[in-house]
């Protein structure tokens, strides 16, 4: 075979040799302005039909990169792009190719003008539109819900959620709403809704119901629910003195099957089953325990002073209690035992 331009007899490429095509060709194009959605309330770029979290100048890299034509014959190797900013809404990038082309390796650049257009993503429009699927409702067995046991179980779910939905945008928390007795969390997800119920439950040892309530119907015509899950707390908690069986323990456990106890005065651990944490007394919660400080420290006691009337008292500690300068006691019917 032979260039129909100029006569070298090689393989030929569309009647051209591998020079006489290349020459003046453009391998690569790009369209002369290319639009680049930014949602307006999270600041995230639509590329490739997907909402992703990058700085400015790597989305508008990454938006041109995806438009990228080549002819045909062009195996792309590897690409790159550079974004120079023109002004807060306009970037001009310049994309690079190495490839290769009937057995030869080749170069290619194109370059546009990279548009930032407002919008808001899906996520967005329903976070701003109070879009829920489920409310997760958090109570406690006693009047009310703690300030202590409230916050802890919403930053839980936060974090729960925070974690999720780094693997899936459609999961977001709409709403955290204080209300009488304790807090409703409204969920985009039904699924994600019973699944942190169940987590809440066995972390601790919370009872758990559901119900549903329609609400409209779906664009094919089936009902539409809306669901709640009601998780009431018990009344003790991890870290708290309790009794149990007219004895006194720091709860020192809670799992899905039941509880850890650890004895106070002798520091004997046992386990109870779920059926039998209902009957947990609560005699101090973890935060209302008190701080004494340490004079010394022998085998097994270490003597202290009483947080109220100043006396020195020698308690029993565990052998291997790592006191400190402090320790945390529980006053039980005028003597003070430590709390582990």
């Amino acid at each position: 075979m032979f260039c129909v331009k100029c006569g070298k007899e090689e393989e030929t490429f569309n009647g051209l040799c591998i020079d006489c095509f290349l020459d003046g060709k453009q391998l690569i194009t790009l369209p002369v302005h290319i639009d680049l959605e930014r949602c307006a309330n999270c600041e995230e770029f639509r590329i490739n039909g997907q909402w992703v979290k990058e700085t400015t100048a790597t989305a508008a890299e990454d938006a041109a990169i995806s438009k990228i034509s080549a002819i045909d014959g062009l195996r792309i190797i590897d690409v790159g792009a550079t974004a120079e900013e023109l002004d807060e809404r306009n970037f001009h990038v310049t994309a690079d190719v190495n490839g290769e082309l009937c057995g030869r390796v080749v170069t290619a650049t194109a370059d546009a003008v990279v548009r930032m257009k407002n919008n808001v993503c899906r996520k967005c429009s329903r976070q701003l539109g109070n879009y829920y699927e489920a409310t997760l409702q958090i109570r406690s067995g006693s009047k009310e819900l703690s300030d202590l046991l409230r916050d802890e179980t919403v930053r839980y779910v936060r974090d729960r959620i925070e974690n999720i939905s780094s693997m899936n945008r459609q999961i977001f928390l709409t709403k955290v709403e204080e209300v009488q007795g304790g807090v409703d969390m409204l969920l985009s997800s039904i699924s994600l809704a019973k699944s942190l119920a169940k987590e809440l439950s066995d972390t601790y040892g919370a009872e758990t119901k559901e119900s549903s309530k329609l609400v409209g119907k779906t664009t094919d015509g089936s009902d539409m629910y809306r669901m709640t899950y009601l998780v009431r707390m018990p009344e003790y908690h991890l870290n708290d003195v309790v009794i149990f069986e007219e004895n006194v323990y720091k709860l020192s456990g809670i799992t899905k099957g039941g509880g850890k106890l650890t004895r106070l005065g002798d520091f004997h651990v046992s386990s109870i089953r779920r059926s039998q944490m209902a009957d947990i007394k609560v005699h101090t919660p973890n935060d209302r325990l008190m701080e004494a400080t340490v004079i010394s420290r022998s085998a097994g006691e270490v003597q202290i002073l009483h947080p109220i009337n100043y006396s020195t008292v020698d308690i029993r500690i565990p052998g291997d209690a790592d006191t400190g300068d402090s320790v945390k006691v529980a006053d039980i019917d005028g003597t003070l035992f430590f709390v582990p």
